[in-house]
């Protein structure tokens, strides 16, 4: 299976750096709304056949042209919402507090997935929500698939499930509003990220969640 993993649009929180992870969450900006409408033309050279998105409003809102342009239902699951920032919610990204949210987070990818999330999830939840998911695109029979998700859990499932993406790599990768991973494979045979962004997945070769740049959850 080829799997898009696509980020959502432009959020007011996005604008203000904030971690916001509560379902529903905030619509789209006037340039996420535009960033939407230019998602497929973006995706045209992808036979898409099926679309999914998480249980918040701004995954939703982005993959509704998308949904329109292609005659596709969009699948709602909330197994590929954002990670929960539990008690960090709504707190800066930049802070002590949004720092220590991505530090967990990577320490998950690096395979230490038991640490939580102060009044949030566990990596093996995260992780166990999105793998359904994923499993359940591929059981479907499709040959490629788009969800539309959000950037910290993206970057967490890929650096945890592609075989040759890294921590180092995803960590110093920041995705863009409506920035797409592509990735090939199935659950069974594992997966391999094919682009980041538009370019070819070189890895970083190096290990541990030390020293990521940080951007806020979305």
């Amino acid at each position: 299976m080829r799997l898009l993993l696509v980020r959502h649009a432009e959020t007011p929180s996005n604008v203000h750096h904030l971690l916001d992870t509560k379902v529903p969450g905030p619509a789209l900006t006037p340039l996420g709304e535009a960033q939407a409408a230019a998602l497929p033309e973006a995706l045209a050279g992808e036979d898409i056949e099926a679309l999914y998105a998480s249980t918040l409003l701004r995954t939703r809102l982005t993959a509704a042209p998308l949904a329109a342009a292609r005659g596709l239902e969009v699948i709602v699951r909330d197994g590929i919402r954002e990670v929960s920032a539990g008690d960090l919610e709504m707190l800066p990204g930049e802070s002590a507090e949004g720092r220590a949210y991505m530090r967990t987070i990577f320490g998950w990818a690096a395979g230490d997935t038991a640490p939580r999330i102060p009044g949030g999830e566990s990596g093996e939840e995260a992780l166990a929500r999105y793998d359904a998911v994923v499993a359940e695109a591929a059981a479907s029979g499709a040959g490629t698939v788009a969800m539309v998700s959000h950037g910290a859990a993206i970057r967490l499932w890929t650096s945890a499930r592609a075989d040759n993406v890294d921590v180092a790599f995803a960590a110093a990768r920041p995705l863009g509003n409506t920035g797409v991973v592509v990735l090939e494979g199935s659950p069974s045979d594992g997966w391999k990220a094919l682009s980041w962004e538009g370019a070819t997945v070189e890895p970083a070769g190096e290990a541990g969640p030390a020293g990521e740049p940080v951007d806020a959850a979305g």
